[in-house]
């Protein structure tokens, strides 16, 4: 649910409510009348069933072709007569579309010309044979897929003297992951490509095959393991790709079945293969004759294989991962020949050599792990709860939304919907069981049959919930077909691994350690000077299990997916029927479909959509149903998270988590972690923890404040979104919409794209509205990993302390700190940050304002929504209004330095990526611009650019320049900030000019026909001011554009180490098409991986933003580490640090004690000899003369940009650095 759901709510405008959206938590609680709404939803309705034939009519209007076929479309009526809707109908069916009056089909003459040319290239493509690469997916043989730089869409059977290619295929949504999209139609005329020759079609291939080996290993099948893997032998092209690891997965079959002489067999064969046997290899042959307690003599035999090959039995023990007993057998069979052997001890702890954290990581200065209040007892409990919902996997709550008075409709259509779903239930599993029967009885080799074992590796039931989850969760509009198929694999996948962990005893192992960790943490337990990380592996070395709590990799490639999900989305449309009738007594009574298949247009891609029958949708709709059902992994965490210990273990008890988010089929970053020295990774592991281990509860008077304006029509200047039943009314269209006038049809169309954001923003507040709403009286956690340039996200996507200004006012620490001598004080400044009211003003300043507004302050906490309401005047009004209550109660304490507070202070920086430029260049002028020197004011770059912006317009004013005479007046903070902010990021001329283009269409009195001309000037000058002012700060930039530019035209992407060790590459590669031949259409599968070149562009443009994000990260992360040391509780939002608010001076000085250890190290220095070490090593070393973009490379990765003269130490004393 969890894709569907998130990229409906970020998508935007898409429809009337934005595809993805469950529809049943889609009602309008309004005031209109019923017969009103009625009508409104009859036209909407009858406009949305003819958008996908409208649009195709459209690109067909001005032909002389008499007629264009297309498939037929049935229409039922409902409850109003004049209601009618459509479901797909067989193909045999045909229906002519209308010729409109006045023109319609038949007025260009060049519509024939078209249909030459299209049924002129299917011509062609029958004649030609397409190139196919090696990707097969195949149990036996199996269905090729076809890879092509661009090719056609498969077309629906349509006569092919009629409109052949009307139905053109796309492969998806342009919002999916892997992005899935359709071929344009220009694309077609080019002639194929050769089989492409690289290691993509190799890598995919790959993955596949080990894919259905560990299949058969889960399903305990080795006869069907071995003759697959037999299989690939005879295939040239798999022969290739066969690695010691496929043979590995044989022989663990045959392991756990005690068959010795087939694991003999295999190798023999694995070194007939030229293939060498590795430490799993010899593992598998000792635990199968552990098992059937073979001879000493056959144990030696192997032992004496182990050692000849350079492996030492004890690395069995150290490096391989067991499963189940297989640690056991193996210990078995040892000791058989070496009875007295023991299992080695386990490694010394290493100890993390950075120089920014030798002090952290010493014993000598090592303190005690903070408690949590909560005794083992109530931590136990709570790791129970958190296990349970993730077993269920999914987690249904209630909404917030306020539901109607169950009127006597709602409560059949209830009634309906139930008596349905147990029917449509019974009918998803026989389709299920009646395709698994065929594919079993099947002996010809097909795409269908290769997805058998995959369809047998959980029970029929857990499919059948899947697939009815996401009926369930269907709107109207429908759903890319493409995102319906990823979504419904990796909902397969994703409990395939629980069913793994569980099998595997991997759960049993982390529930035994578990409950020894939480005394870490537990307050009635002895305090224990370890990190998280650090004493979970003592008890993991302490219980011998070594590396087993991490499975084996077995990643399922992006296009097994696809098409595992495409053939679950095939038995669901063919098997939910619902009666025609079933809203309409009067109309005779036959089964049809409840889904049909559709296609439509986004810009100039083709996209296939499953839509519901407005039946269904209209039935869900009346029964009003007050649920919302999330993936377990969306919730908060109801304890502790697991401590990351590896880039593969940690965060939640069984879902599969990874260190590092990437997109799918992009795994350089993992290559370079698993690479990676596991002690290197130990600063980054620890920081996630510690933002992890930070308890959270809700703020229940502030929710139960937007609950209640949420549910009287929302209020959109206090961002709480208002329900359609506010949006805006289309205007009345009569007759036929080619009647229309262009301004009512663009009039209908922004009405249209209202109602969808609207909506959007609407499900995203119901969501996290609702989930606050579930855990109001649980303290819950948010585990945290990273993007590949090491800034941190709570790994629950809906709710969190990254949200927006509503959500950020609902959450507070669990514990609590005493305000002490400054807190109150802290508490008055931080609501004046969050009013936006004394930017420029000095922090003493602030707070006697505070003081002196003291009565308003007061007043918004006892009468938020009835008195002065001064809080709703402010930048963030929610945060503001939960602190006016924070201060209320804290100043009406008897003593407030005693109060209890549970109220996150923030300290911002100030232009943080300017911040880093100016450090990293030692730039004078810019780092006091960024208040990296003490000042008695905060110094406002923005204003600094703006007034710099105005001197050279007055210039170019006196000397007659037209667009800065017009400009005079108009320039201020406001327009240039955005661009100022984001030019560090990396924004281009271009970009920058749209933003303050959109800043002064904000002004009212702007001339509109100066905007193009206008903002071109002004992003022209800030970006002059930027360099007049930041003169270090641009040189570094150029400098790190440039090398980024050569390196990828070299053909490499671009990689660096932060100063904490986390290795980073950018995952900018360029894209192959891969086309699935799937039953409902074809899909285009565009998926890059590291396989492929280097996208030269984005490379060069996103490495000054990268870099500079991982030093900001990496400046958070030095922060949060020495905050635990000293006892602090700290968050953070990027570069917006969260404490309490007895604890912000601490924390403010090790943010800055941080920040100057950070830059003292010579960062620029160190990515240079990083690069050339990389990248030109092998050119010194070569004796061959050095090409010319070689020497180019060696000179600019060797001219580092020079430093000024600002230091650094300053920094310590700057008041406003962060504030």
């Amino acid at each position: 649910m969890s894709l569907l759901r998130l990229r409906a709510v970020l998508r935007g405008p898409g429809g009337l409510r934005g595809p993805g959206i469950p529809w049943r938590i889609f009602r309008s609680y309004s005031s209109a009348s019923t017969k009103e709404k009625a009508n409104r939803n009859v036209t909407c309705e009858r406009t949305e069933l003819l958008e996908v034939l409208k649009a195709r009519a459209k690109q067909l209007q001005g032909s002389n072709i008499p007629e264009v076929t297309v498939n037929k479309v049935e229409l039922a009526a409902l409850n109003n007569d004049k209601y009618q809707e459509a479901v797909a109908a067989g193909p045999k069916e045909k229906q002519l579309i209308p010729r409109a009056q006045g023109g319609g089909l038949a007025q260009s003459s060049t519509w024939a010309k078209k249909l030459q040319k299209e049924v002129y290239i299917q011509q062609l493509k029958m004649k030609q044979e397409l190139p196919s690469a090696a990707l097969e997916l195949a149990l036996e043989g199996q269905a090729k897929l076809e890879v092509k730089e661009e090719t056609e869409a498969k077309s629906p059977k349509i006569p092919k003297t009629k409109a052949a290619t009307a139905w053109n295929q796309s492969s998806g949504s342009p919002h999916s992951k892997p992005r899935v999209v359709e071929v344009k139609e220009a694309a077609e005329l080019k002639k194929p490509q050769r089989r492409p020759k690289d290691k993509s079609n190799q890598q995919v291939l790959q993955q596949t095959i080990q894919s259905n080996l560990e299949c058969f290993l889960f399903l305990r099948q080795p006869e069907e393991a071995e003759r697959y893997l037999r299989l690939c032998q005879s295939s040239p092209v798999k022969r290739k790709v066969l690695d010691v690891g496929a043979y590995n997965i044989v022989m663990r079959c045959w392991a756990r079945k005690g068959c010795l002489n087939r694991i003999d067999r295999l190798f023999s064969i694995l070194e007939s293969a030229g293939l060498q046997p590795n430490l799993d290899s010899y593992a598998v042959a000792l635990e199968c004759m552990g098992r059937i307690q073979s001879p000493p003599k056959a144990i030696l035999r192997y032992l004496q294989q182990l050692n000849s090959s350079g492996f030492h039995v004890d690395e069995l023990f150290q490096k391989c991962l067991f499963e189940e007993d297989e640690k056991e057998m193996v210990l078995w069979a040892i000791r058989t020949v070496q009875p007295n052997y023991q299992l080695p001890p386990p490694p010394s702890p290493e100890i993390c050599k950075s120089s920014l954290l030798q002090d952290f990581y010493s014993r000598e200065t090592m303190v005690s792990y903070p408690k949590l209040d909560f005794s083992m007892k109530e931590l136990q409990e709570h790791f129970q709860q958190q296990l349970e919902m993730e077993l269920k996997n999914t987690v249904t709550i209630e909404s917030v939304e306020a539901a109607k008075p169950l009127t006597p409709w709602a409560i059949k259509a209830r009634e309906l919907l139930g008596t349905l779903r147990s029917q449509w239930h019974d009918a998803i599993l026989q389709a299920l069981q009646n395709s698994k029967r065929s594919m079993a009885r099947s002996k010809r080799q097909s795409k269908h049959n290769v997805l058998y074992p995959y369809l047998c590796l959980l029970p029929d039931e857990e499919y059948v919930d899947i697939m009815m989850q996401v009926l369930n969760d269907l709107s109207p509009q429908g759903e890319s077909l493409a995102v319906l198929a990823r979504e419904l694999g990796s909902k397969v996948y994703d409990r395939y691994i629980i069913q793994r962990k569980l099998r595997s005893c991997q759960l049993e192992r982390v529930k035994e350690v578990y409950e020894n960790y939480i005394q870490l943490l537990a307050k009635d337990s002895q305090p224990q000077q370890y990190l998280p990380r650090e004493y979970w592996e003592k008890l993991v070395a302490e219980a011998g299990f070594g590396p087993s709590l991490n499975l084996k990799n077995c990643t399922w490639p992006c296009v097994l997916l696809m098409r595992l999900g495409m053939h679950m989305l095939e038995l669901l449309v063919k098997a939910v029927k619902v009666p025609r009738n079933i809203l309409n007594h009067r109309l005779k009574s036959k089964p049809i479909s409840v889904l049909y298949h559709v296609y439509s247009f986004y810009s100039n891609w083709q996209v296939g959509l499953i839509k519901p029958h407005p039946i269904f949708s209209q039935l869900v709709s009346k029964a009003a149903e007050t649920t919302l059902t999330f993936n377990s992994s969306a919730m908060p965490m109801l304890c502790p998270p697991v401590p990351w210990t590896t880039p593969n273990f940690g965060a939640f008890v069984l879902h599969d988590t990874k260190l590092m988010r990437f997109m799918d089929d992009i795994t350089h970053h993992q290559l370079l972690l698993d690479q990676c020295p596991l002690v290197n990774l130990h600063p980054v592991l620890d920081a996630l923890n510690q933002l992890g281990n930070c308890a959270w509860k809700i703020n229940q008077p502030v929710l139960d404040i937007i609950i209640s304006i949420f549910n009287d029509k929302g209020d959109e200047k206090l961002d709480i979104p208002p329900p359609l039943s506010e949006a805006p009314k289309p205007p009345s269209a009569p007759g036929h919409s080619s009647t229309w006038s262009k301004s009512l049809k663009h009039e209908l169309f922004l009405c249209k794209k209202k109602t969808a954001e609207m909506h959007s923003l609407r499900m995203d507040a119901l969501y996290k509205l609702s989930i606050a709403n579930y855990v109001r009286d649980k303290v819950f956690w948010f585990p945290h990993n990273m993007d590949f340039r090491g800034r941190t996200y709570p790994c629950p996507p809906y709710f969190n302390h990254l949200g927006n200004d509503v959500t950020r006012a609902i959450l507070l620490f669990a514990e609590g700190r005493p305000l002490g001598p400054r807190g109150l004080d802290w508490l008055k400044i931080h609501l004046i940050n969050l009013t936006g009211l004394k930017k420029k003003n000095a922090l003493q300043e602030r707070l006697e304002y505070a003081n002196e507004i003291m009565e308003d302050i007061l007043d918004s906490a006892d009468h938020p929504l009835t008195g002065r309401k001064w809080w709703m005047d402010t930048d963030e009004p929610w945060q503001a209004l939960a602190c006016c209550m924070e201060i209320a109660k804290a100043s009406r304490s008897p003593d407030p330095a005693a109060y209890i507070s549970h109220f996150p202070v923030h300290q911002d920086g100030s232009c943080n990526g300017l911040q880093h430029y100016a450090a990293l260049g030692r730039d004078l002028s810019g780092a006091a611009s960024v208040n990296l020197v003490p000042c008695g004011l905060p110094q406002d770059v923005y204003s600094a650019v703006a007034q710099q912006v105005e001197e050279f317009r007055k210039k170019d004013a006196e000397r007659g320049v037209k667009i800065a005479e017009v400009l005079q007046g108009f320039i201020s903070r406001k327009v240039v900030k955005q661009t100022v902010m984001t030019v560090v990021y990396g924004v281009t001329r271009y970009g920058g000019r749209l933003q303050i283009e959109k800043r002064l269409k904000e002004i009212d009195e702007f001339p509109e026909e100066y905007l193009w001309e206008a903002s071109h000037y002004l992003v022209k000058q800030v970006f002059n001011g930027i360099k007049e002012m930041f003169s270090a700060t641009r040189d570094i930039q150029n400098w790190l554009t440039e090398s980024a530019k050569l390196i990828a035209q070299s053909g490499r992407t671009v990689e660096w180490v932060t100063p904490l060790g986390l290795p980073i590459v950018q995952p900018y590669y360029r894209t192959r098409s891969t086309v699935l031949n799937c039953g409902m259409q074809r899909l285009s599968v565009k998926n890059s991986n590291s396989s492929q070149k280097p996208d030269t562009v984005k490379q060069k443009n996103a490495f000054p933003p990268n870099f500079i994000h991982s030093l900001d990260s990496t400046h958070m992360m030095l922060t949060a580490l020495h905050c635990l040391r000293k006892g602090l509780t700290f968050v953070s939002v990027h570069d917006c640090y969260w404490t309490h608010a007895l604890t912000v001076d601490v924390m403010n000085q090790v943010c800055r004690q941080q920040f100057v250890a950070l830059h003292s190290e010579k960062i620029l220095q160190d990515l240079s000899e990083f690069m050339l070490e990389k990248y030109c090593s092998s050119c010194s070393s070569s004796t061959e003369p050095i090409a010319h973009w070689q020497k180019r490379l060696m000179e600019q990765l060797s001219n580092v940009p020079r430093t000024g003269e600002f230091n650094l130490k300053e920094v310590m004393d700057s008041t406003y650095f962060f504030s």
